[in-house]
């Protein structure tokens, strides 16, 4: 049975139980053909969980490349993913934009009511992603981080005074079911499912986005 929890501003979002990070990162290659590599993990040291690159303030524990050729790591292949994994079942599972998608990653509360918004309008959503940093990453088509400083600019937006990032080629993006040191895992907002397989263009979220950005400064 899923358990869920209640955002500020939308629906219960379900966690992810029960599946491996193995398992997903194949899934992942095998239905929405996304590459994957592996990244740094968690590891237990005097009862606390430290991130395996060694550095006790990191900034995403367990949840960061482990290399600096990361991008070439990447692998739409479901045998080497699999065989990745079986070398290091605990390693986070990340997902490079600017290939199958970009994606556009602004704070929880101002995601939250965005998707309100969104959902209101009756716009077409791909899968978005809810981490525990407490930011939200909506996937959007491939091209977003080249655009959407000048979608800004028409919609009467500084984007320097926005928090709203894209993500695109040589970005990264943690998938679930990746855990963030002792914060818990990353959780699908919305999770893939054949219904949100075609991908929005960035054109059609970054207004709600914005608006609800600039609500939340």
């Amino acid at each position: 049975m899923e358990e869920t929890i209640a955002g500020p501003e939308a629906a219960h979002i379900p966690k992810q139980r029960g599946e491996s990070l193995l398992d997903a990162a194949v899934r992942y290659v095998e239905e929405r053909h996304w590459d994957v590599f592996p990244g740094t993990w968690l590891d237990a040291v005097d009862g606390m969980h430290r991130c395996s690159c060694g550095q006790s303030a990191c900034p995403a524990p367990g949840a960061h490349p482990a290399r600096d050729d990361w991008a070439t790591q990447a692998t739409g292949s479901a045998t080497v993913a699999r065989g990745l994994w079986s070398e290091r079942p605990t390693a986070s599972i990340l997902l490079p934009t600017g290939r199958t998608f970009d994606a556009i990653d602004v704070p929880e509360t101002a995601g939250f009511l965005a998707l309100a918004r969104m959902e209101r309008m009756e716009l077409t959503l791909g899968p978005v992603t809810l981490t525990p940093a407490r930011r939200m990453q909506f996937f959007v088509l491939p091209g977003a981080s080249a655009k959407v400083p000048d979608l800004l600019r028409k919609l009467g937006w500084q984007a320097a005074s926005l928090d709203l990032v894209t993500l695109g080629e040589g970005a990264y993006v943690a998938a679930p079911p990746t855990r963030f040191g002792s914060r818990g895992a990353v959780q699908w907002a919305r999770r893939p499912t054949s219904a949100n397989r075609w991908l929005p263009d960035a054109e059609e979220l970054v207004s709600p986005l914005a608006y609800a950005c600039g609500r939340d400064r």
